[in-house]
């Protein structure tokens, strides 16, 4: 990764970053992604049903809260809205967006065994896919505020080493490695046996590549439920893959402040500082960590942050979080700056919740040549 000046103007940021997305060729990357997968089904919760076709929603999770405190004591009804069906889980969006942008995309992950499930049709048609079991799903109930996911997780206990191997192959899977330039490791979380998928990548797969430059991005997504041991195996892991690799681990703030904590560093109200401490603690190659209003990141020589088009009433926002990520390492792969890394992050993240589609690397140049201001949000970056 280029380095950069933390303190340049946004509209300069931009500007060179437009600039060098128009000279990019990303189709010569090639990556392996894995490995959730799920159907998200994107749900509204009805206030009023005004008749068999219109309703209006409930437009907060505080006052679906309240609906739900209310009903204590008795029963109640709420009716739930399917608006899309689409592919999910961290893995799949995210390299989706990456196969939208022009990367030669490999996925392996719980996509749907022995066939792959029909929403993962159209990025297959733009991938390579690897089914190794069945999808897990998620009712994604949004609201103008957030939103709330409901998981039906059991198909992932089928994402482990053994199926990997005997539906992948451990040639094939090593030759997928070798060749590709980025690998990113998404939903630790949800993924009971990640962590061991990781030592034994690590020990048959890492030792056998051949030696050039490459960059891995991991996405821990929310690891609010597991336990301090378990997280702290992760992140020791992470750092072994350092060895072999650049290790760029990314979080939103809740997600940085659980790893800080974690990790003895304490309390921070900035996130730049916050990162510039993970990164030293873990030894890693950079610390990313994405807002509502903007994105920070530090590497070893570098630092930056920059404002993105935060949307206050976005068309869609479960994954807003998956677009970022591949932004951000759309620029890894392509050797921007730091800064430059970031303003692709919050450009992709834009697009997407603004437009409810992945950007085209073309699309992606000219929404950066006039990327929007934030239109408002309360957390620093």
């Amino acid at each position: 990764m280029s380095s950069s000046s933390s303190t340049a103007d946004r509209a300069e940021i931009c500007a060179r970053t437009a600039a060098a997305l128009r000279k990019a060729s990303p189709q010569s990357v090639k990556a392996v992604i894995g490995f959730d997968g799920f159907v998200d089904n994107i749900m509204k919760a009805v206030d009023k049903r005004l008749d068999a076709d219109h309703y209006e929603p409930i437009a907060t999770i505080a006052a679906f809260g309240n609906r739900i405190a209310a009903s204590a004591g008795h029963s109640s009804n709420i009716e739930l809205v399917r608006t899309t069906q689409k592919l999910g889980g961290n893995g799949p969006i995210f390299a989706n967006a990456l196969a939208v942008l022009g990367l030669g995309i490999t996925y392996i992950g719980s996509i749907g065994f022995p066939t792959t499930e029909s929403v993962f049709d159209e990025f297959g048609r733009r991938a390579t896919l690897h089914g190794i079991a069945e999808c897990a799903v998620t009712d994604a109930v949004e609201f103008d505020d957030g939103k709330l996911m409901l998981n039906k997780n059991q198909a992932l206990a089928d994402v482990n080493w053994k199926n990997i191997v005997d539906r992948v192959g451990l040639d094939a899977l090593i030759t997928a490695y070798d060749q590709s330039t980025l690998i990113g490791m998404a939903n630790w979380t949800m993924l009971p046996h990640l962590t061991d998928i990781w030592r034994h990548v690590l020990a048959e797969v890492f030792p056998k590549l051949s030696k050039k430059p490459r960059h891995i991005f991991v996405d821990l997504a929310d690891p609010a439920k597991r336990t301090d041991g378990d997280l702290t195996d992760a992140l020791s892991l992470l750092s072994a893959f350092q060895k072999h690799a650049g290790v760029a681990l990314g979080l939103n703030v809740g997600e940085a402040k659980r790893v800080a904590k974690l990790l003895g560093l304490g309390d921070f109200t900035n996130n730049r500082p916050m990162a510039q401490a993970i990164r030293d603690k873990l030894g890693l190659d950079a610390i990313v960590i994405h807002a509502r209003r903007g994105a920070a990141a530090v590497t070893a020589a570098d630092d930056a942050a920059i404002d993105g088009p935060f949307v206050q009433r976005p068309k869609i926002t479960t994954g807003a979080g998956d677009h970022f990520n591949s932004g951000f390492c759309l620029g890894l792969s392509l050797d921007l700056k730091l800064d430059e890394c970031l303003c692709c992050g919050v450009a992709v993240g834009g697009f997407y919740v603004s437009r409810a589609k992945s950007p085209t690397l073309t699309e992606l140049a000219d929404f950066i040549d006039h990327l929007p201001a934030p239109e408002g949000a309360d957390d620093a970056v």
